[in-house]
């Protein structure tokens, strides 16, 4: 059996590749919040990290899209925090934040940027590139990791 302090301490990791399709982000955001509700996260941390991902997701299938390729979702467990990792095959042009009004389907960048504690970007070899995201817990632990 494992106390809070032990679990708290073992890395879990998860990542899925999807295929480059509309259809795949609702299953996105399905397996997401089912391996975050199984790793002990709270409503609240899981509702803004599968948000996170479908917006990151929606952006890789939008932008990233090349036929015969996929994208792969990573979610990492770091304690305080959980990173979340969207990856595309296209190419190395980097995503940019846009202006965009609260009736806009696209361009959600400043959404991910306000929901994470920090976000970035980096080259993915041999092509593609990884959009990431890492979210701070809002959910006291001792309540979530029981």
């Amino acid at each position: 059996m494992t106390n809070n302090n032990q679990q708290h301490t073992i890395a879990q990791h998860w990542a899925m590749q999807f295929t480059s399709t509309p259809r795949c982000i609702r299953l996105v955001r399905t397996l997401v919040d089912k391996s975050l509700l199984r790793w002990g996260y709270g409503r609240e941390d899981i509702d803004r990290m599968v948000l996170v991902c479908s917006e990151l997701a929606t952006n890789a299938v939008r932008h990233g899209h090349r036929r015969g390729h996929r994208f792969e979702v990573r979610l990492s467990d770091e304690g305080a925090t959980c990173l979340v990792e969207v990856s595309d095959a296209l190419s190395r042009r980097l995503p940019r934040l846009m202006e965009t009004s609260d009736e806009d389907e696209h361009g959600r960048f400043q959404l991910v940027s306000a929901l994470a504690k920090e976000m970035g970007h980096r080259a993915r070899n041999p092509i593609g590139k990884t959009v990431w995201a890492r979210l701070a817990l809002v959910t006291p632990e001792e309540e979530t990791r029981a």
